[in-house]
């Protein structure tokens, strides 16, 4: 049985071949040289327009008598009419409907439909402009002065509408009229523009003293420092020099604090320059130097360096560049006050030219920058800005009362159950000491025992003093505290050390040295006693005080008695332990291990009673 595939074409079957789509081949560009002649955008859209058909237009209608034209309005004010009722709020097809109605000079009707208009949007002052316009343009001024009246009792605070207004009375002559509405535009409070406006109003006509009174107002209703300065510029401008200085100094009465008073410093220090009046304007700097905030005086500053330039000698140049100088590191404290560098830079600049008063406002200043955090690292720098501030209260000031108040107010301020620092301690107890005040000194020392034993400054003082009970004493509350390695190895050196500080006396020398070893084994014995029964997992610790009090057995010569240490020393043994990595992984790590003497006793001890205890059960059987 034949298939489809293989039918007879002439038969009315279609076979594969048949049906196939045969794609047309993408033609090849064989030259890819620009052409000779570019066609640009530009030219292929000329060439469409000159292509394009003329726009078909309705024909011109040629009216011929009243009738026609009878027809004509009625046909347009159906259209118009219709038009409003579909879209009423359109604004623009009721300007259409006025100004087709002007067209026509039917002005009656084009005010209906102005006033129609304004009833659906009296808010658009646009519709005010165009009505008015139309008025003016026609001259039917008082029609006109109707429409800019209610416009500006409407829409008292669009500007355009009072300019609009005030320049038709203007232009018709009518001064005193123009006037009067200036003068009803004022009682809104216009912005400056307005009231400046008023203001060259009454200078085109010369009244000096009208626009001085303008001003007067001005400044009242915008108390700005660009007002002020306007104002006075219009007085320098007429001569009245007494009379700018008047409004300058008035200004900086009112906005001596003011955001902007940078500008009306420079202003007015500029102005006195000008008039000669050079002491004058170093005085207005100085002041404004003092008063503004130092973030906000670069251009002032800037001013100052210039103004001491050209008319400074050499002691007010420099005190300008220290001002540029002190300006530079206002701003690099106010970026980043936890930069004590900055800081550091800061005070000695003060200290090379400032008064006591400044330098004590910027270490005040400083010093209010405390760190963030409560750990010893970001406090090292921050401490010696108090160190400095004491130091300079002392050497510079020569203020003793104030230097014991830094100190004091500085040992509060640190988080002693965290860290200390033995350095304030002790330079706090040394201040003392100068001062002939020992006791103070003792009692500053003591509160660094109590509240920084990690410090111990007040054990080196007493040692320095040659008071060696007071030091074992010392010793003792300093063990009560903390029974760290490095205080029990601290204790007996200082014991050790003790016999090279004895003299000749009733006892030989040697005895003597003697008893000064005989106190140190006391205090090795006592530590090692410790750490055997209170802290038997401090091995380590155990060992390295074992090894301190062995070379120092060695270190007393033929004194020394190494056999007292070495029965006590460990064995170190080598040892592995399983570990878990933050990652899960499991290993194995090598670790020390110290074993003591008597631990290697306690297996044969428990050999022995276990002997003991087999031998008394066998005699008690055969009994």
């Amino acid at each position: 049985m034949s298939s489809a595939k293989d039918a007879d074409p002439s038969l009315g079957y279609l076979t594969r071949k048949d049906t196939e789509v045969k794609l047309p081949r993408p033609t090849r560009v064989k030259n890819k040289t620009p052409a000779p002649i570019q066609i640009t955008a530009e030219q292929i859209l000329r060439e469409a327009r000159e292509r394009q058909e003329a726009e078909i237009r309705p024909p011109k209608q040629k009216i011929t008598d009243s009738t026609e034209l009878a027809d004509y309005r009625l046909r347009k004010r159906k259209e118009f009419e219709d038009l409003i009722r579909r879209v009423r709020w359109n604004i623009s097809v009721w300007i259409k409907y006025a100004q087709w109605e002007e067209s026509q000079k039917d002005f009656n009707r084009a005010r209906s439909v102005w006033e129609r208009a304004l009833e659906v949007d009296y808010r658009n002052h646009t519709l005010w402009l165009k009505y008015a316009e139309v008025e003016m343009k026609n001259k039917f001024i008082n029609h006109a002065r109707n429409v800019w009246d209610r416009a500006v009792t409407l829409l008292p605070r669009v500007d355009q509408l009072w300019y609009k207004y005030i320049h038709m009375e203007e232009m018709l002559g009518n001064v005193a009229g123009a006037r009067q509405i200036f003068e009803r535009w004022m009682s809104w409070m216009p912005d400056q523009q307005g009231w400046l406006s008023y203001i060259k109003f009454e200078l085109r006509y010369n009244e000096i003293e009208r626009a001085r009174g303008i001003f007067e107002r001005f400044v009242q209703c915008h108390p700005k420092v660009s007002a002020w300065i306007r104002y006075a510029k219009f007085e320098m401008k007429n001569g009245e020099v007494a009379r700018a200085r008047n409004v300058y100094e008035r200004a900086v009465e009112k906005l001596a604090d003011d955001e902007e008073a940078e500008q009306l410093f420079v202003a007015f220090a500029e102005f006195e320059e000008r008039c000669k009046e050079t002491q004058r304007a170093r005085c207005i700097y100085k002041f404004a130097l003092d008063h503004i905030p130092k973030g906000r005086a670069e251009d002032l500053y800037r001013k100052f360096v210039s103004f001491e330039k050209q008319y400074g000698d050499k002691e007010g140049i420099e005190d300008a560049i220290v001002g540029k100088r002190r300006f530079q590191y206002e701003d690099e404290v106010r970026k980043n006050p936890l930069n004590y560098d900055s800081w550091f830079d800061y005070i000695r600049l003060e200290e090379s030219v400032g008064s006591k008063e400044r330098i004590r406002e910027v270490y005040e200043r400083a010093i209010a920058n405390v760190p963030p955090a409560e750990e010893k690292r970001y406090w090292q720098r921050y401490i010696y800005l108090w160190i400095n501030y004491a130091l300079y209260e002392e050497l510079d000031a020569e203020d003793m009362e104030r230097t014991r108040d830094v100190y004091r107010e500085c040992m509060n301020l640190i988080p002693h159950k965290k860290f200390s620092f033995a350095k304030i301690w002790l330079l706090a107890a040394q201040f003392e000491i100068r001062q002939l005040n020992l006791t103070g000194a003792r009692q500053i020392l003591g509160n660094a025992i109590g509240k920084a034993p990690k410090d111990k400054a007040y054990i080196d003082f007493e040692i320095s003093e040659g008071e060696y009970d007071r030091t074992r004493h010392l010793y003792e509350r300093l063990l009560d505290r903390t029974k760290h390695l490095k205080v029990w190895i601290s204790y007996a050196e200082f014991e050790a050390s003790a016999m090279e500080e004895v003299v000749e006396g009733a006892d030989s020398l040697e005895e003597q040295k003697r008893k000064c070893i005989q106190n140190a084994r006391r205090v090795f014995e006592k530590a090692i006693n410790y750490f055997r029964t209170s802290a038997p997992e401090l091995k380590e610790e155990r060992a390295m005080l074992l090894e301190e009090w062995l070379n120092m057995e060695s270190s007393f010569g033929y004194l020394g008695d190494v056999g007292l240490v070495q029965p006590k020393l460990p064995k170190k043994l080598k040892k592995r332990r399983p570990i878990t990595s933050e990652d899960g992984l499991a290993g194995m790590e090598e670790f020390t291990d110290y074993v003591f003497p008597e631990e290697t006793q306690a297996p044969n001890l428990k050999i022995l009673e276990a002997a003991y205890r087999w031998k008394k059960q066998k005699i008690s059987t055969e009994d």
